[in-house]
């Protein structure tokens, strides 16, 4: 199994939105990926914490993939390259580990 962890540092003011409201959405965005990839095993899709140090990133994706041919057809397929374009108009950092386990 493969765990794919990314995490965003989102933009203030990005699309007119504060860097939460934009967490908020692309969570959403990010969420619905789940039951469209069909490679996708399983997904969480967690925001910072309001009450949490502000210098934390605001957005985390933790996905399983049953290997990394699984995660490269997620990373391929069409939604998640909408997804991507999405993310990365609003973010200014990006950080991601892939393991297996």
């Amino acid at each position: 199994m493969i765990k794919h962890i990314v995490m965003f540092k989102l933009k203030e003011g990005a699309n007119g939105k504060s860097a939460m409201e934009n967490a908020r959405e692309a969570q959403a965005k990010a969420a619905a990926l789940k039951d469209v990839v069909p490679s996708v095993e399983n997904m969480e899709v967690v925001c910072n914490s309001p009450a949490a140090d502000g210098t934390n990133y605001e957005l985390a994706l933790i996905c399983d993939f049953k290997d990394m041919e699984a995660l490269d057809a997620y990373q391929t397929h069409p939604e998640h390259v909408k997804f991507g374009a999405y993310i990365t108009s609003v973010r200014e950092a990006r950080a991601c580990i892939d393991y297996e386990y």
